[in-house]
C-alpha cells in the first residue's frame, strides 16, 4: 500500500506543482489550500503531514499541535518562507520531524519525504501483487479476479478504480478526487462517470463493501474476511 500524504500549502502553484512530485514518486496525496480545510481531517491517519508554516488563516504551528495532540506519533515536515531562520528554530523546538526553507526544488521534499518515511517505518511500501478481500482474489500484474474458482471480468478503468479504492481503504474521496486521480487530464464530461463505474463495480462483485457517501463521494470501508 502507498504511504499517504496530507500536503497543506495555501500557493495553489506550488501545492499544484508539490502534489504532482509526490504523485509520480508513488505517494498517495491529499492537498489543502488552507488551514480549516486541513483541520477537518486531523482525525485521520495520513503516514505524513507536510504543513506550510504561513497559512491565509492559522498557523503551521497551530496545525502542529492539533495534529499532534491526537496523532503523536504521525512525522511532520514543515515548509517556511524564504530565509525565515527563526521559522526553523520554532518548528524543531515543538518537535517536528523535518524542516525545508523555500525557495527548493520539489525534488528536495521529495527526497526529505523518502528518508523520513523509510526512517519511521524501516521498509519502503510494498505493494502485494495479489489482494484476498471478501472472498475475492485480485491479481495485479495480469488484472484478474477470481470469485470461488471464477472469473469476473473489469474493464481497465474499473479494476484501474478498484485498486485505488483497494489501496485507500476506509478514506472518503470526492467525485471530484477520484477523476483527478484516475482520469485523463483532458476528460472534460460529467464526474457522473465515476458513479457509472462505482456502479459497475459494485455489480460486478457485490461482497465488496463500497459505501456511497452522499453528497459528497465515495469510500471502500474494509471488512475482515
Amino acid at each position: 500500500m502507498a504511504y499517504t500524504v496530507f500536503l497543506v500549502e495555501d500557493n495553489q502553484d506550488l501545492n499544484s506543482i508539490l502534489q504532482k512530485y509526490l504523485e509520480n514518486a508513488g505517494y498517495a496525496v491529499e492537498a489543502f489550500l488552507d488551514g480549516f480545510s486541513a483541520q477537518q481531517k486531523i482525525r485521520e491517519t495520513p503516514d505524513l503531514w507536510i504543513l506550510d508554516i504561513m497559512l491565509p488563516d492559522t498557523t503551521g504551528y497551530t496545525l502542529f499541535k492539533e495534529i499532534k495532540a491526537i496523532h503523536p506519533d504521525i512525522p511532520v515536515i514543515f515548509i517556511s518562507a524564504k530565509n525565515q531562520e527563526i521559522d526553523r528554530v520554532v518548528g524543531l523546538e515543538l518537535g517536528c520531524d523535518d524542516y525545508i526553507s523555500k525557495p527548493f526544488l520539489p525534488r528536495e521534499l521529495i527526497l526529505k519525504t523518502q528518508k523520513l518515511l523509510e526512517r519511521k517505518n524501516g521498509t519502503k511500501p510494498q505493494q502485494h501483487a495479489i489482494n484476498k478481500i471478501n472472498d475475492y482474489t485480485i491479481h495485479r500484474e495480469n488484472h484478474t479476479i477470481l470469485h470461488d474458482g471464477v472469473s469476473i471480468s473489469l474493464t481497465s478503468k474499473e479494476f484501474e478504480l478498484l485498486l485505488f479504492f483497494i489501496d485507500h481503504p476506509n478514506r472518503v474521496f470526492s467525485r471530484e478526487q477520484i477523476l483527478e486521480r484516475l482520469w485523463d487530464k483532458n476528460y472534460y464530461g460529467s464526474d457522473r462517470v465515476v458513479d457509472d463505474t462505482v456502479r459497475r463495480i459494485r455489480k460486478k462483485m457485490p461482497k465488496l463493501s463500497i459505501e456511497t457517501v452522499y453528497g459528497y463521494g465515495y469510500r471502500y470501508r474494509l471488512v475482515n474476511g
